[in-house]
């Protein structure tokens, strides 16, 4: 993955973390290769970030594109911009 790479070349998504996914992964957002699956960026961003990020991972929820994504089987397009969302507390 590469970190601070402007405009989204060709080949490339954004991650952006929010709350306790951007405290886990220790940066509020990144670059990665476009072309995988969501399960396959999210087990190169646990490996990449460790056993914190990797947690809130399985229980996150993912945006791409502004769209809810439940299908971890689903190819993710150069350009794209994936939310991750761990679950919110509150009341």
């Amino acid at each position: 993955m590469h970190r601070d790479v402007p405009d989204h070349p060709t080949g490339l998504l954004t991650v952006r973390y929010f709350a306790g996914a951007r405290a886990a992964a220790g940066t509020a957002e990144e670059t990665a290769p476009a072309g995988r699956s969501l399960g396959e960026l999210t087990g190169d961003l646990a490996e990449r970030h460790g056993v914190r990020l990797a947690a809130v991972l399985t229980v996150a929820s993912f945006l791409v594109d502004g769209v809810t994504c439940h299908d971890r089987r689903a190819p993710l397009p150069a350009g794209a911009t994936i939310d991750v969302l761990p679950p919110f507390a509150g009341g």
